[in-house]
Order: C-alpha cells, then structure tokens, then sequence
C-alpha cells in the first residue's frame, strides 16, 4: 500500500533552518509529483510547494518563496522541504503527499497523505 512518512520536524529559533524528509513507498514513485502542505492550529491546510516528477518545475506558496525549497531524490524515492530563515508564522504541522489530479494549490488534488511533522518556530 502506498505510504508517506515525514521526519525532519522540530524546534528552532526564527531565523534558522530545518530540512524535511518524505519517504515514499508502495507506488512508482517517478510516477506522481509531490507536494508540501503545512496546518497550524485553528487554520486550515494551506499549500506549500510541490515538485514535477522529474524535479525540474517547482511551485511555492507566495509566503516561503526564497525561503523554502523543494527537491526530490528519485533514487530514493524521498522529496525533500528545505526550509531557511524561519519565522514564527511558519510554525505547524508539515504534511508531504502525492499528487493525484486537478491544481496544484488544493489539497483535495492530492490522493495519499503522510501523518505530518511538526515544525516549531520559536521567536
């Protein structure tokens, strides 16, 4: 069965950085573009980034452009969330998943999803 899991969450000071890991397995991984979404508390899931295939088209949500970066490693079948110059407002539970149809933006576009890391950012 397809399955997602997230690692890589923690606590950090604003200002620095936290590298978040996927690893996917069950599927054809080359198959399925990933994604990136975050939850805070009280807020809906909200968009993040996403990664072709391949690794050469990426997506970022207007709040983590130049901060964040998306990235995949296909042999490993692992994408990953590098996350720089951290603010407090960055601060929730970090969600990867699978790509199934429609915009890449919305989460009901993605079909399987991990059980989220938390990211805490600390001022």
């Amino acid at each position: 069965q397809v399955q997602l899991v997230e690692s890589g969450g923690g606590l950090v000071q604003a200002g620095g950085s936290l590298r978040l890991s996927c690893v996917a397995s069950g599927y054809t991984f080359t198959t399925y573009r990933m994604g990136w979404f975050r939850q805070a508390p009280g807020k809906e899931r909200e968009f993040v980034a996403q990664v072709s295939w391949n690794g050469r088209t990426t997506y970022y949500a207007d709040s983590v452009k130049g901060r964040f970066t998306i990235s995949r490693d296909n042999a490993k079948n692992t994408v990953f969330l590098q996350m720089n110059s951290l603010k407090p407002e960055d601060t929730a539970v970090y969600f990867c998943a699978r790509m199934g149809s429609g915009s890449y933006y919305v989460s009901d576009s993605y079909d399987y999803w991990g059980q989220g890391t938390q990211v805490t950012v600390s001022s």
